[in-house]
């Protein structure tokens, strides 16, 4: 990690001026409102980020809902390596954890080939790990075994790539119920402000600290009835629709194109 630290403080020495996301839902923004119809998310808060320093920043979001970290390598990682970014997030894994085969192997493998194709074209790159979500979703407990090996993976793709890894699984502050959006699956816009930050210190921007770390404040412990409810309005809205639809063999990503395809400027607000 000391190394990658390192490396990431010594880059700083020239700006960004080309970054490129690409990855599943959370790359694309969910679940984190923009207020216009559509989604912020934490990709696009690290591009305003570095645009609130650098005065602007040229960004593509190739993030698309459903995507597998197969799916990703084969359908975003041409697109983004042709746009020779300076910048480069590659984030992956949850749809795959979700499917009836898992094989976190291959799934590290397809990263690190990821992240060296952006490498080798003269990207910085970082990967962050996903976090047990058992306090967010109860049934994670099913996968958690999945999770961890996932982890696991992540963290030897970037050994192997020297890609910047940022460890969210190892920060207990990731697994807060109150980070995460009603389908638990999702950041909320808070989860989303704190991944940015999280990458944005891994980058050494000026500013950053290790504040996206640290405990929410206390809350109340919820009662039965509270448990119960939160419960059933899961199961009614997010987990027996998501049940039915691969039930149908369809993914949320059907139909779906990135939303923000191309290299376009994102300046720094007047």
């Amino acid at each position: 990690m000391l190394r990658k630290q390192v490396s990431a403080t010594l880059h700083r020495l020239t700006p960004f001026e080309r970054y490129v996301a690409i990855g599943d839902s959370t790359t694309e923004g969910l679940d984190d409102p923009d207020g216009r119809g559509g989604y912020r998310g934490w990709a696009n808060r690290l591009a305003e980020r570095i645009a609130a320093f650098e005065g602007s920043i040229l960004y593509a979001n190739l993030g698309v809902r459903g995507r597998t970290t197969r799916e990703i390598r084969d359908e975003q990682l041409g697109a983004a390596v042709a746009m020779r970014p300076d910048l480069a997030t590659v984030v992956s894994g949850t749809n795959d954890l979700l499917r009836r085969q898992f094989d976190a192997a291959a799934v590290g493998a397809d990263v690190e080939a990821m992240q060296k194709a952006l490498i080798a074209g003269g990207a910085t790159v970082l990967t962050f790990t996903l976090p047990d979500l058992t306090p967010v979703m109860p049934l994670a407990r099913i996968i958690r075994k999945r999770v961890l090996r996932l982890a696991e993976a992540m963290r030897r793709a970037c050994d192997r790539s020297g890609a910047i890894l940022c460890d969210l699984a190892a920060y207990e502050v990731s697994s807060d119920p109150r980070l995460w959006s009603g389908d638990r699956l999702h950041a909320n816009a808070l989860g989303h402000a704190r991944i940015a930050e999280a990458l944005a210190y891994h980058l050494a921007l000026p500013g950053s600290d290790l504040a996206w770390s640290e405990p929410l404040p206390g809350r109340r412990d919820a009662t039965l009835y509270d448990v119960m409810g939160a419960e059933a309005a899961w199961g009614r809205d997010h987990l027996l629709p998501w049940l039915w639809r691969h039930a149908m063999g369809r993914s949320s990503g059907d139909g779906r194109e990135a939303r923000r395809p191309q290299l376009s400027e994102l300046r720094k607000p007047e």
